[in-house]
């Protein structure tokens, strides 16, 4: 269950001294998360069951009205209006998906993880880093510590997924760099040199590319 492992993954990393939920200013429980939709390797798309008590006070008037009438378009078997009802639910950052044999209004995250920077999807290892991602959260229910947002609008977040924490997998692997100028966590350091040792992921090239550097000289 989600706070079976949720103690599991709270108690092993509060004693590295890597979770502070002092610091994070919430934390949100997905439903299952869809691989597929992972654009690249530190960065992913998940939804939250608006059942959730800091969901429900805070969703639009007009969403809900859409659900209801799409509910009712399809009860009436009126299926084109029921699909642009679910058009604009969508357009308002929300969903309605299929979760648990039923159909629950779920509201959109953009997550960016926090402390790392995976490739970009056209630098070497872009696309390893983005299946190894999608393959680590596709079909589970995550935990996410969000800490904030980027100036692209997504909120920064420690993820979690059966008291697994994915910076750390997509670090171990090689797959993603210690994004060191925003966040200090030692242990984050520690996982990349292992890496590094070991020439794992991208550290079997002799001098990989920073991501960060890679954008700049490659502005969109």
């Amino acid at each position: 269950s989600v706070n079976f492992w949720g103690s599991l993954w709270t108690t092993r990393y509060k004693s590295l001294g890597i979770i502070d939920n002092r610091h994070s200013e919430y934390n949100i429980s997905t439903v299952e998360v869809d691989g597929n939709t992972v654009p690249d390797g530190d960065g992913l798309y998940v939804y939250v069951n608006t059942d959730d008590p800091r969901e429900s006070s805070n969703i639009p008037r007009a969403v809900l009205m859409a659900a209801v009438q799409r509910s009712e378009a399809r009860a009436m078997k009126n299926y084109t209006r029921a699909d642009e009802l679910r058009q604009n639910i969508i357009q308002s950052g929300y969903q309605v998906i299929d979760f648990q044999n039923e159909e629950i209004l779920a509201r959109k995250y953009r997550i960016r993880l926090r402390g790392i920077d995976a490739p970009e999807m056209l630098m070497p290892f872009g696309e390893e880093a983005k299946k190894e991602l999608a393959k680590l959260v596709h079909g589970k229910c995550l935990r996410v510590l969000v800490y904030g947002e980027d100036q692209y609008g997504r909120c920064v977040a420690d993820i979690y997924c059966n008291g697994i924490f994915a910076q750390e997998v997509m670090l171990k692997k090689g797959l993603a760099w210690h994004y060191v100028a925003y966040d200090q966590r030692v242990e984050f350091a520690t996982w990349q040199k292992e890496a590094q040792a070991k020439r794992t992921g991208l550290w079997v090239q002799s001098n990989p590319e920073k991501p960060w550097e890679w954008r700049k000289k490659n502005k969109r």
